[in-house]
C-alpha cells in the first residue's frame, strides 16, 4: 500500500498539462531516435514516450514496430535480430537524408544521455512476445541509472504493468486503452487496477471520463494528438496530459513557445 501511494504521488508532481513527445518530436526527426528525443528537449517538451522490444541477443532496444521494414533501410523482425545487427541499420534516411545514419538506440543509451533531461513514459511493446524477459530487464535499467521518479510504464497489457508493479512498485503505471470496442474494457473498468494513469486514444476522451478518472485519484494522458483544434479541446476537457509527434505546436497553444 506504501509504494502505491509513493508512486501516486511522484506522478502528481509532473507537470499538467504533460506535454510528451510521441516518440520524441517524431512530426520533425526519425522517431524513437536520439535525434527525436534531443529536439523535444530543445522544443520544450516535458517527456518523451518510447517504445522497447528485446534483440534476439536480449538488449533492450528502442522502436516501434515488430519489424525494422518501416523506419530502417533494412528488413526483419525485431526480435529475431542481434544487436550487433540491429546498429548497423540507418533509422534516419526514411524519414530524411540529412538524418542519414542515424541509429536504433539501445534504452541504456536514452537513459543515460536524457534520463536526468526529460521524464520519461516507457510503453512495454512486447505484443509479439508477451511473456519474454522485457519487463525484468527495463526495470533493471530504471534502477541503474536511479530514475525511478522520472520513468513512467505503459502498455496495453496489464499483465506487463502487474510484473512492472511486482518488480519495482515505486514507478508509476500508466494502462494503455485503444480506441473503439477494442478498448471498452480498459476506459470502463480497467484504469480502476493498480495504475496511476489511464492513456485513452484522444477521440474517446469526453468530460465524463476525465471526470470519473479524476475522481479515483488517477490522471489522464490522451494519445496521440496532432491537431490544434483536438489539442485545445482535450486541454480544456481538463486532462492531465497529451502525447503528440509535435510538441511544439502543443507548447504554442499552451503558450509555452513565442
Amino acid at each position: 500500500m506504501v509504494a502505491r501511494i509513493t508512486a501516486t504521488m511522484m506522478l502528481e508532481n509532473w507537470p499538467k498539462p504533460f506535454i510528451f513527445a510521441h516518440r520524441g518530436s517524431s512530426a520533425h526527426a526519425p522517431e524513437n531516435t536520439l535525434a527525436a528525443f534531443e529536439l523535444a528537449v530543445k522544443q520544450g517538451a516535458d517527456g518523451v514516450e518510447l517504445d522497447v522490444k528485446l534483440s534476439a541477443d536480449g538488449q533492450v532496444i528502442v522502436i516501434h514496430d515488430q519489424t525494422v521494414d518501416r523506419t530502417t533501410d533494412g528488413s526483419g523482425n525485431v526480435t529475431q535480430m542481434t544487436l550487433p545487427a540491429l546498429l548497423e541499420l540507418d533509422a534516419g534516411r526514411f524519414f530524411s537524408e540529412s538524418y542519414r545514419r542515424e541509429r536504433i538506440p539501445t534504452l541504456d543509451e536514452v537513459f543515460e544521455t536524457f534520463g536526468r533531461r526529460l521524464l520519461i513514459n516507457v510503453e512495454l511493446t512486447n505484443y509479439a512476445t508477451p511473456f519474454d524477459g522485457l519487463v525484468p530487464k527495463v526495470v533493471e535499467l530504471v534502477r541503474k541509472h536511479a530514475l525511478e521518479k522520472r520513468v513512467l510504464f505503459s502498455s496495453f497489457f496489464p499483465h506487463n504493468l502487474r510484473r512492472a508493479r511486482r518488480l519495482m512498485p515505486e514507478v508509476s503505471r500508466g494502462l494503455l486503452a485503444w480506441a473503439g470496442w477494442m478498448g471498452v474494457w480498459s476506459r470502463t473498468w480497467g484504469w480502476r487496477g493498480p495504475y496511476q494513469a489511464l492513456h485513452p486514444y484522444f477521440t474517446t476522451v469526453n468530460e465524463r471520463l476525465v471526470q470519473r478518472v479524476h475522481a479515483a485519484g488517477r490522471r489522464a494522458h490522451a494519445w496521440t494528438v496532432n491537431d490544434e483544434v483536438a489539442m485545445r479541446h482535450l486541454i480544456a476537457l481538463g486532462v492531465d496530459g497529451i502525447f503528440t509527434d509535435d510538441p511544439l505546436l502543443a507548447g504554442c497553444i499552451l503558450g509555452r513557445v513565442k
